[in-house]
């Protein structure tokens, strides 16, 4: 009985135990899990690119100019055929309207005195070189003018103007006297001015430039003096034989002189060549000659003032390249009677034109000519003594 209780209890405790033992079983711990390798390796985000540069937008250009309408020309009279105006004005539309001038020294005076609204003037040679000095001249745009090409090349690098910067050599001449050849004998000296004789025809019938510098250089020229001398006992020489001329003279004219020829009312004249041939249409009998002393030769040129607008400098600009045809220079030429530095435009002239010797002076008679150039300050000591001689009884 008590075997069976003790077995029994053994049997309680052994069981107890294996509970026990069941109870305080570890949890078993998991298997570590391999780390997986990504798949793909990360790919490194692309650089950051810097933006595209903004096009600047290109500056804004100035509005084209275009030509003006209508244009003022300050020539000397009769000295364009009006025939140019209406062929340039039917093949641009630009109106060419001319004002006249008698003389270098107006021309120059209006310009100081600040006359604007001209858009082309015809200075002479000296003027020019006076103006560009002053600067009052616009400096010429050649790729508007490409018909300066047909100058002739002596005409392209003139003393007062070289390389042509300024102006367009436009027509040239040379200053004698004109006479009525069925009234008068030839005068082969400017002695008939300055030393008049009182029993001849022409006496009180005849006429000077009113211009100081043509006046002044006929005078020194008769006394074998500098046609620019600034030697002041020299000019007063001149001026003195200018005052002796007077009393022969029926006054000085620089417009009308070569009418007063054809109409008989004058018998002689101190002025310009082309003049007495233009004349000459009227009366065969005027005749032109230059004295043995020697004369004036000349170059006129067009310019275009420094007051001008772009609008008028272009058709200005236009109207230059216009007259720079060989045949409207040659136009030009047949109107006015004087020569044409253009020598495209000699072509189309005739042979009898090229060959008067009015017109184109043989060389032994251009080397006694002299050409009136700019005296700086004496300037003022010529209209001084051309005052003083008109003034004069």
């Amino acid at each position: 009985m008590k075997r069976r209780i003790v077995l029994a209890l053994s049997l309680l405790v052994v069981l107890a135990l294996a509970l026990t033992a069941c109870g305080n079983k570890a949890t078993p711990t998991p298997k570590p899990q391999p780390t997986q390798v990504p798949a793909q390796p990360t790919k490194a985000a692309p650089p950051t690119q810097a933006p595209k540069p903004t096009n600047t937008p290109a500056p804004t250009q100035a509005p084209q100019v275009k030509p003006a309408k209508e244009i003022v020309f300050y020539n000397w009279s009769e000295y364009i055929d009006p025939k140019v105006y209406e062929l340039f004005e039917k093949e641009t539309g630009i109106k060419v309207v001319e004002d006249n001038f008698s003389s270098n020294e107006e021309l120059m005076a209006k310009l100081q005195g600040g006359a604007t609204g001209y858009a082309l003037i015809v200075p002479s040679d000296y003027t020019v070189k006076a103006l560009i000095d002053q600067n009052m001249l616009a400096p010429l745009d050649k790729d508007k003018i490409p018909n300066l090409k047909n100058l002739a090349p002596k005409f392209q690098n003139l003393y007062y103007d070289p390389g042509n910067k300024y102006c367009v050599p436009y027509q040239w001449g040379t200053t004698g006297i004109g006479y009525r050849a069925d009234k008068v004998d030839k005068p082969d000296s400017w002695a008939v001015f300055f030393n008049p004789d009182p029993n001849s025809p022409a006496y009180g019938r005849m006429t000077m430039l009113d211009d100081a510098r043509e006046a002044f250089a006929a005078a020194l020229i008769y006394l074998g003096y500098d046609a620019n001398t600034t030697d002041e006992k020299q000019l007063e020489e001149a001026k003195q034989a200018l005052i002796r001329a007077k009393a022969a003279l029926s006054g000085y004219d620089s417009d009308t002189y070569e009418d007063l020829l054809a109409s008989g009312e004058n018998l002689m004249a101190h002025g310009w060549n082309g003049d007495f041939l233009q004349a000459q249409e009227e009366n065969e009998n005027i005749a032109y000659t230059i004295p043995k002393e020697g004369g004036v030769i000349w170059v006129d040129n067009v310019c275009i003032p420094a007051t001008v607008t772009p609008e008028q400098k272009l058709a200005a600009e236009m109207f230059l390249d216009f007259i720079l045809r060989p045949d409207i220079g040659a136009m030009i030429s047949q109107f006015n009677y004087y020569a044409t530095p253009n020598k495209a435009a000699e072509a189309k002239l005739p042979k009898d034109f090229l060959e008067d010797p009015t017109v184109y002076p043989p060389q032994e008679v251009i080397a006694k000519l002299q050409f009136i150039k700019p005296v700086g300050k004496a300037e003022s000591l010529y209209e001084r003594m051309w005052d003083e001689v008109k003034a004069a009884p």
